[in-house]
């Protein structure tokens, strides 16, 4: 068997993906001339994914954003997503979704037509999935309060979480404590976006002032041994999206070798595998494992333990969690060859 396939045949979970940024180009140009939504131009469909920056990037995701409004808009993008990560063999997945960004568009019908597609694909493929509602940090902590209102008045056992995302940068997490404390009391279980575009403070900030429990990219932790040596020593995961990093950091090379994927791997940090946006960065999930393995240097023993700290960083019950783990450990040893 050849590597890619070995690869594609290992169970995995993904714990860090956007919903709006997981639409399909063809879906996108389809929902959007249905709804009277205008997208960029663009000779070709896909073309519509193009962008060499974060901010750039953010602008075609409003843009994608505004072209779904119905129920069965979302039901539909919902399916597609868990579908086309299913055919990786995806079986779990915790994935963003950025409400606001629908502008006008209740959130109760939102949450109305994600739940329906979750169902359907969990019928059709056996994927559970489960919903981390992303707060956009760019509109201050006063909508943020707002935004936590609404998610907590939809807010079911699907609903598990809250992130912090958006351009990073300019916008600190410090300032979102007190949305994130009323968060935390109210159940949910916390991550943010940080160190991708800002400083490895935004990491460091996170963790004191949010208090999340893993970190969504983290690159810029490099620039901080203390922090590495923290973060390793209290067993913070990181959510590591390899594609992204050649389109929204200043790391296109992922052979280079101080690309800080592998560097976090190398200072034994817990590093998963993540698609982020898989069809915004012409990628998949069994597409994001080959090329940590091919041009990372991911070992297929170090493709095994991301696997198995996805399973660990995710937000499973513990029955759950030690059930999988010992379940797919034994299912990936039997896949990758022994020596």
């Amino acid at each position: 068997m050849d590597v890619s396939r070995l690869i594609r045949k290992l169970p995995k979970a993904e714990i860090h993906i956007h919903l709006e940024g997981a639409i399909r180009p063809d879906t996108a140009m389809e929902l959007a001339a249905k709804n009277g939504v205008g997208l960029p131009d663009c000779e070709r469909v896909a073309d519509l994914y193009s962008y060499d920056n974060l901010l750039d990037f953010l602008a075609v995701y409003g843009a994608i954003a505004d072209s779904i409004v119905t129920v069965d808009d979302f039901r539909r993008i919902t399916y597609e997503m868990l579908a086309s990560a299913a055919d990786n063999n995806c079986r779990y997945m915790e994935f963003f979704i950025s409400p606001h960004a629908h502008k006008g568009v209740p959130f109760a019908r939102q949450f109305e037509g994600i739940r329906a597609g979750m169902a359907e694909a969990e019928t059709d493929f056996g994927i559970l999935s489960r919903i981390i509602p992303g707060m956009n940090r760019e509109l201050g902590p006063a909508a943020g309060e707002h935004y936590l209102d609404e998610i907590l008045a939809n807010r079911g056992d699907d609903l598990i979480g809250l992130g912090l995302d958006y351009n990073e940068a300019p916008f600190p997490p410090e300032p979102y404590a007190g949305v994130f404390a009323r968060a935390r009391k109210a159940g949910l279980r916390l991550t943010a976006h940080a160190g991708e575009s800002g400083a490895a403070a935004f990491i460091a900030g996170s963790l004191d002032a949010l208090k999340v429990e893993r970190i969504d990219h983290g690159y810029n932790i490099v620039d901080d041994p203390a922090l590495i040596a923290r973060c390793r020593d209290e067993g913070i995961a990181f959510t590591c999206c390899p594609s992204t990093t050649k389109y929204t950091t200043s790391w296109r090379d992922l052979a280079d070798p101080d690309h800080p994927i592998r560097r976090m791997k190398a200072a034994g940090l817990a590093v998963t595998i993540n698609s982020d946006d898989p069809p915004m960065f012409a990628t998949d999930l069994g597409r994001e494992f080959e090329l940590a393995h091919s041009e990372l240097g991911f070992t297929l023993q170090d493709l095994r333990t991301a696997i198995l700290a996805s399973l660990e960083a995710a937000w499973l019950d513990d029955t759950t969690r030690r059930a999988w783990t010992s379940a797919w450990a034994r299912e990936i040893d039997d896949i990758i060859p022994a020596g």
